[in-house]
């Protein structure tokens, strides 16, 4: 498994989440998205790999990555005026998104 490789596709598929709910702000958000990334690659590359070797199920990888929620700032849809309730809606839809990808990926 290349992390990198998976980290490239992991903010591809997280910068079409955001264009779904926020297509007008996408460019905005790739900035966030990609800090957010940035702060939690070593955890993420940890987890994954312990994932791989089934020394954690998928519910349990979901549950670390959730714990990284409050790392997720999204300060461009913020700024934009987005509620706290829409946030963190899609704070959840990107955390699944990261967990969906990852096991298909890698499972």
């Amino acid at each position: 498994m290349d992390f990198e490789e998976l980290l490239k596709l992991l903010k591809e598929e997280l910068l079409n989440v955001l264009g779904e709910s926020f297509s007008e702000y996408k460019e905005e958000s790739k900035e966030d998205i990609e800090a957010f990334l940035e702060a939690s690659k070593v955890k993420l590359e940890r987890w994954t790999k312990l994932l791989v070797s089934k020394d954690l199920t998928v519910k349990d990888y979901e549950w670390l990555l959730k714990s990284q929620k409050d790392i997720l700032v999204l300060k461009a849809l913020y700024k934009a005026g987005a509620s706290k309730r829409r946030l963190g809606h899609l704070k959840n839809k990107i955390i699944k998104t990261i967990v969906d990808t990852v096991v298909k990926v890698v499972l």
